[in-house]
């Protein structure tokens, strides 16, 4: 088997991965089993670079074209795809194989997945400062830039120390209250119990783009919120996934 390519996004960190949107892939690919290998890409090259291959784009409201990340592809069958959510539509359908909607629950998890990224939503701009810096030049100038013209801000305001942060705080404590809720419906180390599912994977990503990006001490305290919930559902994540 060829192995697939998964286009990402660099860092200075060391083994570069942090994005949440890379990591959903990244993780289905890891526990399918499935060979492949990344393409790493800035920031201010994923137009020409997509455009090059020929990966599908969006269009922004003012008509500017939008190329995004991740973009799989898939040189045992031709195929290219942009998205998350597709990619992982795709490597079910494709390679069925331990499937990550189990229980024909792949409708219940598109829900889930608008939910989750609606629930941290509204303390957005506290990650995004956090991100700022972990980029390397290029990539930290395009992504400084582009946000402070969309959110017409400048990022060191974004979520300055004080009481906007202390607010993005509060809303990421509740946003992990409301998961907890729903991991403590079953028993089991996994949200539908002792089946792993994308729903895991979801959550997942979300803990590994903050772990990644956030300052040690930061991470330490969501990790162990709800008595170390969240360190070890990551860690077990990654090892289901074949990330360790």
């Amino acid at each position: 088997m060829i192995p697939l390519i998964l286009y990402d996004i660099p860092s200075k960190l060391e083994g570069n991965h942090w994005s949440p949107n890379t990591a959903k892939p990244r993780f289905v690919l890891g526990y399918k089993g499935l060979p492949f290998r990344i393409e790493w890409v800035e920031y201010p090259d994923i137009a020409p670079r997509m455009k090059e291959i020929g990966a599908s784009k969006d269009k922004l409201p003012d008509g500017r074209e939008l190329y995004t990340l991740p973009v799989l592809s898939d040189p045992n069958t031709n195929a290219l795809i942009t998205d998350s959510w597709n990619i992982a539509e795709y490597l079910e359908k494709t390679y069925p194989e331990k499937p990550i909607f189990p229980n024909k629950s792949k409708g219940l998890m598109l829900v889930f997945n608008t939910t989750v990224y609606g629930l941290g939503r509204p303390a957005f701009k506290f990650p995004f400062l956090r991100v700022s810096r972990i980029l390397n030049e290029r990539s930290m100038e395009y992504f400084i830039t582009t946000r402070e013209e969309l959110h017409k801000e400048k990022i060191s305001e974004f979520s300055p120390e004080g009481l906007k942060r202390d607010e993005h705080w509060a809303i990421i404590k509740r946003a992990m209250e409301t998961c907890k809720e729903w991991y403590d419906k079953e028993e089991g180390k996994w949200l539908m119990g002792d089946v792993f599912s994308y729903a895991d994977i979801i959550i997942a990503s979300r803990l590994f783009w903050l772990k990644r990006i956030l300052h040690d001490d930061e991470w330490e305290t969501i990790a162990n919120w709800h008595d170390g919930r969240w360190g070890k559902l990551l860690a077990n994540v990654e090892k289901e996934c074949n990330e360790v």
